[in-house]
């Protein structure tokens, strides 16, 4: 297959009328249209207006989706245990499945092809499987809880990373090796320190599995998890293991000098979500300076309920303009750092090699995007655009190891319609299992 238009092969490469040769999952040759259609003159064709990498959503919660929008005006730990928690309780196994098809839907619709998603602590299976079958790439986990969670979520920490043991043997390297799997404890504040060690021992004990947590999010998170340690967030998750170049955390937002030295010496990936942060009113994460220190930052929606999209360019023109305001600066975070960070950043953080990138012998995980709006009009820069103009419904095309996943705006690999049918018809039961969530919140 040929794709045509302007080819954002990178943050630095922009071919204004170039063609991208897809042969089998890889990339196959990038350059002027001219050259494409001369060497390859019998392949497919489709053309958009923009052809760019597809993006990576760093850190969310698909099988949030379910909960969008009912847990508006609360700060962290209440709209944590208040409403998500409990909201997590009540999914049965269907329900799981629907939510995660919302999820994976919505990544597909608006051009996110490579996901660091954080599950729940039940089900994780139908998740995976559902990811797997709909041709998405990225990491997955199944929640680890094993103090201050309610009933349906609370596990005894042996059968939690046995659960968790069970599930890399079964879906670490499935699907073509498009999805792998990262441990994933909820945070400190809901594990003991005998799970957050047993999650460092199982990634040391099999090949490419990732850590994926949250940390230093809240002002009250971090205050929770110095009076049950006695250390500042990532000083403790750094004392158990859980730092270093295989480990994503979440947020980061409340970091001072001695753990921002912690993260840049481990090498430990951060990802930043600007939308939820802002809605949680959790705060502004200090991704510039990150930046300037060299750790590797990635974009990440978080949830729907505290977001209230999966949309991953709302979150590049957020994370921009949240530093600028913050530096009083109109030169930090420009356009191309910003692409890196939801592009390359995010394939680093998730630890796939050769995605993030249009370039030959790359993985072939493309965007088609449309520019024929009045929004894009005149259209000067096309970066610029894309991080600060541009919409997930934009995307006409997403493509995923070479597999066609939506064309022409129409979603090739699952019903759409029908998914969002049965997410309007599960009713979600939450009265019982608050109360419950009740009497742990910290």
């Amino acid at each position: 297959m040929i794709l045509s238009g302007t080819v954002i092969a990178d943050s630095s490469t922009v071919i204004s009328d170039g063609g991208v040769v897809i042969v089998g999952s890889e990339i196959e040759a990038v350059g002027t249209r001219e050259e494409i259609f001369d060497t390859y003159p019998n392949h497919e064709h489709k053309e958009y207006d923009i052809i760019m990498p597809g993006l990576v959503g760093g850190h969310i919660h698909s099988v949030q989706s379910l909960g969008r929008g009912i847990a508006d005006d609360t700060e962290l730990l209440d709209w944590l245990f208040d409403y998500i928690l409990p909201m997590e309780a009540s999914l049965t196994e269907k329900s799981m499945e629907i939510a995660a098809k919302l999820g994976y839907l919505e990544l597909i619709e608006t051009g996110t092809t490579t996901a660091i998603d954080h599950l729940s602590v039940a089900h994780a299976d139908r998740a995976f499987e559902v990811a797997g079958e709909m041709g998405l790439r990225g990491i997955f986990g199944k929640v680890l809880m094993d103090r201050r969670s309610p009933d349906g979520l609370l596990e005894d920490t042996d059968q939690a990373l046995n659960e968790t043991k069970r599930l890399i043997q079964k879906y670490h390297r499935s699907y073509d090796d498009r999805i792998r799997y990262a441990i994933t404890p909820r945070f400190a504040v809901s594990c003991t320190e005998e799970c957050l060690r047993g999650a460092r021992e199982l990634a040391d004990e099999h090949d490419g599995v990732r850590i994926h947590t949250h940390a230093s999010e809240n002002r009250s998170e971090i205050e929770t998890v110095e009076e049950d340690t006695g250390m500042r967030n990532i000083q403790w998750l750094d004392e158990v293991g859980l730092t270093g170049e295989d480990v994503v955390l979440a947020h980061c937002v409340w970091t001072d000098e001695s753990e921002r030295e912690i993260l840049a010496n481990t090498g430990t990936h951060v990802t930043h979500c600007p939308s939820s942060n802002m809605k949680l009113a959790s705060g502004i994460a200090p991704i510039w300076d990150y930046h300037n220190r060299g750790i590797n930052v990635a974009l990440g929606n978080d949830g729907p309920p505290c977001n209230n999209t999966l949309d991953a360019f709302t979150e590049m023109r957020q994370a921009s303009l949240l530093q600028k305001v913050d530096k009083l600066n109109p030169t930090v975070t420009p356009a191309e750092v910003i692409f890196d960070m939801a592009t390359i950043n995010g394939a680093k953080a998730a630890g796939f090699d050769r995605v993030g990138k249009i370039r030959e012998g790359w993985r072939a995980d493309i965007l088609g995007v449309q520019t024929d709006l009045t929004r894009a009009t005149p259209l000067h820069d096309v970066l610029s655009h894309l991080v600060f103009g541009a919409h997930g419904d934009d995307v006409a095309f997403t493509m995923v190891d070479g597999n066609v996943l939506m064309e022409d705006g129409e979603v090739t690999v699952a019903d759409a319609k029908e998914i969002r049918r049965q997410a309007h018809n599960i009713e979600l039961d939450l009265e019982e299992a608050r109360e419950i969530s009740q009497e742990v919140k910290p």
